[in-house]
Formats: C-alpha cells, structure tokens, sequence
C-alpha cells in the first residue's frame, strides 16, 4: 500500500498517525511510519491483514482490494468521494451504491429508442380498385435528462426516421430533429411539465402528438389537470390540409376506486385565422369526454370512453356524427425486463368528427370520423426487445372508403 494512499484513507476517517492502537498486525512494528494510521483503520474494520497475521504492505493492491477497502470506509461514514470515483466499476459490482457520487457523475442521463416497423394498408373504395399501400422503416430516438435541481429536470430528444420502403433518399422524412424539449418538475404538490412535450389526451384516441405549452396535475388519489399550448401536429383534414388548430387548452380529472379508474375532461381546439379555410365551424371545436376501466389484479383491463365533439358537419356542410366511443380490453402485457412475457389487447371504435385530431394507432384512419376494431399482440424476445403485431378494419364515416392496416414492429430500449 502507497503511503500516500493510507494516509488519505487515515485522513478522510479524521484519523491521525500519532494515534495509539494496539498492533494487529506483525510485519508492521510501532516504529513504522504507517502504524498508527493502520492500526485505526484495522480497529475501524476498514482493513484487515492476512491469516498469518500480516499485513503485507509493500504488496501490490488490486483494485478489487481497493474497491473493498473503499467501500468499508464508506459503510463507516468517511469522505471518500475521489476514492470512489475512481473505484466506481469495482464498487458497482460489489453492490456498493455512491449515492453522491452518482448524483454528480448522473447529472445527465441519455437514454434510446429504436423501432423497426412495416406498415401494409388495403385502401377500399366503392367503384375504384383497391390501392394498397405498404411502409417500412426504421425510427430512433435519443433521449436527455438533466437534473437541473432536487425539484426539477430539463428534458430533451432527437428523433431522425429512415423510410427504406422507398430505394431514393428524402431529406424532408429522414431529417434529423429536436423533437422534445421541456422543463419538468414540482412546484410544492403540482407536478408542472413546460416547453415542447408529448400531450396525451383521453387515451390517445383525441391526441398524441406534441404540444408547445404548459400542463399542470395536482393530487394523488384524485389527480385535477390543466393546459394550455400550441398543438404542433394534426391530421389531415380532407386528404389536403390539417385542422390547423393553433391553441389548444383543457382540464381533466381522474381517480382511482379500488380496480375500477374513472375520469372525466373537457378540451378546447381554436384556430380564429382558419375560419375561412375551414368553413362550417370547424375552427372551433370543444371535446367532452368521460371514461371508466376495470382492471383485473393487473393481469386484464376493461375500460370505455365516450366523447362528444361541437362538430356535426364536415367542410362540405354533410352531416356526420359528433360522438365517439372507444371499449378496449387487455391481457397481460409485455415487460421488456422480461423475455417471455406477452400481453393482448383488442378495441372498438365509433369515433365522430371532432373527436379525432391526432390518435395514438397505428392504423390508417380519416379525420371525418370511423369505425371498426382493432388488436394487437406483443411479445419480449430479449431484454428491452419488444416485438408487436397489430391489425385494423376500419371504415370511413362521411364516405364508402375502407381501410385494412397490419402493423408490425421491433422497438429496442437502451
């Protein structure tokens, strides 16, 4: 052992070398520049010698000794901090945990994401040959989170989306950019989200998609939610153009009641300058929404969600339904901690216009409104390997258009 090294140790336990303890160890006299120092640490339990009684000084230490040595100065309450960052692998695998250390070292966490997915669409119209329609491609996903304080992290992620269906490169659909960016955290019992984050509203059957703004949930059992924001991505409304909604706000509520999970919200979308694009009123739409699921000792759900929008008349003035209900239930579900694991789900829809601007699904839907079914299975080949088959049968509401989608994909977590 280095003296620089044993004197460090001696030093970080408030240990001084004059101090007297009885000699534990034989090859290492009273005389020795080191004794008092290595007789404290052996007293403390930091270090120990050999079953002959020695200590072997002038022995080359691995750095698994050292990581043992480092960790029971820890476990006694000695600054170690250089010592451990510097034995952080050897400590980690000793199931040592630096808590200070790994708050500096992890200010900046980077996660990712990866899906491989091949999308094939039977498109049905009446009088017309069926067009059909396939995508492959590859979507990666790299997240950061950096702890800002205690309270509070800023968030951020880049997305790039490869279309290999197609053998010529486009720039416009495999760009690369920074998709998210906002500010999480808590203000007292208010857990505030803030910037260019992923809103996800009444399940995803009315919105998925990004929204430049604020949202806000308070409580625990009986959690109350409020936002106010820009959505940024919208479906295309007629085959041409988006709703163009460019303020969107809401309020929601939701508790939970044994196995049973009820919620209930409103939600606005306003776009005042789209009026004379739109026409008939769509620039102005409001959503009420109430739902309610069962879940089966986690291992199967049941749940309904009924929602009503302000339109009832496409672009074109025909009337269409402003109602929606969606039922979906599940069995089990994929853990991508662990291969083997599999789960089912299967949903109905009937959603009227209005109710639709940007859905979750993977399957090809109009904005005018639809019904149909769709199901799914997914499956954990490896850890953080998750595969996922799906298939939707949905017609087309306001016209005689019909769409058969099969979706297939491999996501990966690192």
């Amino acid at each position: 052992m280095q003296k620089s090294l044993v004197v460090a140790m001696a030093l970080a336990m408030g240990i001084s070398a004059s101090c007297a303890a009885a000699n534990p160890f034989s090859d290492v006299p009273a005389g020795h520049w080191a004794y008092g120092s290595i007789a404290k640490l052996a007293a403390a339990g930091v270090v120990d010698g050999y079953g002959d009684g020695t200590y072997r000084g002038d022995r080359l230490m691995t750095r698994y000794e050292m990581a043992q040595i480092v960790a029971r100065a820890m476990a006694k309450g000695a600054n170690v901090d250089r010592l451990a960052s510097e034995f952080a692998d050897e400590l980690d695998s000793l199931g040592v945990r630096v808590a200070k250390l790994e708050k500096k070292s992890d200010n900046v966490k980077v996660t990712g994401y990866g899906r491989f997915s091949y999308q094939d669409t039977t498109i049905k119209k009446s009088g017309t040959d069926d067009e059909h329609v396939y995508d492959a491609s590859i979507r990666s996903r790299i997240w950061f989170t950096g702890a800002v304080n205690d309270n509070w992290n800023y968030v951020g992620m880049l997305q790039n989306d490869h279309d290999i269906s197609n053998d010529m490169h486009n720039s416009t659909n495999e760009a690369t950019h920074f998709q998210r960016a906002y500010l999480e955290g808590r203000l007292g019992g208010m857990q505030v989200t803030a910037g260019r984050f992923n809103q996800f509203l009444v399940d995803g059957n009315l919105y998925d998609s990004p929204l430049d703004g604020v949202n806000l949930v308070y409580g625990n059992k009986v959690k109350v939610g409020a936002y106010y924001g820009r959505p940024t991505d919208q479906v295309e409304y007629d085959g041409d153009q988006g709703f163009d909604y460019n303020k969107a706000w809401g309020a929601n509520v939701s508790t939970d009641m044994g196995g049973f999970n009820l919620t209930a919200g409103y939600d606005k979308f306003t776009n005042s300058e789209a009026k004379a694009d739109l026409g008939s009123g769509l620039d102005d739409n409001g959503v009420w929404n109430v739902g309610a699921k069962y879940n089966f000792n986690d291992k199967a759900s049941l749940g309904a969600i009924y929602m009503k929008s302000d339109l009832d008349v496409d672009s074109m003035g025909d009337n269409l339904s402003n109602k929606s209900i969606v039922v979906t239930g599940t069995i089990m579900g994929a853990d991508e901690e662990k291969p083997g694991s599999w789960g089912l789900w299967g949903k109905f829809y009937d959603q009227g216009m209005g109710t639709v601007i940007a859905h979750t699904m993977n399957g090809a839907y109009s904005a005018n409104g639809f019904k149909g079914w769709g199901a799914g299975l997914n499956y954990t080949f490896a850890p953080h390997m998750v595969g996922a088959v799906e298939y939707y049968d949905l017609d087309h509401k306001g016209d005689s258009t019909s769409d058969k989608t099969i979706w297939s994909e491999l996501a990966v977590t690192f």
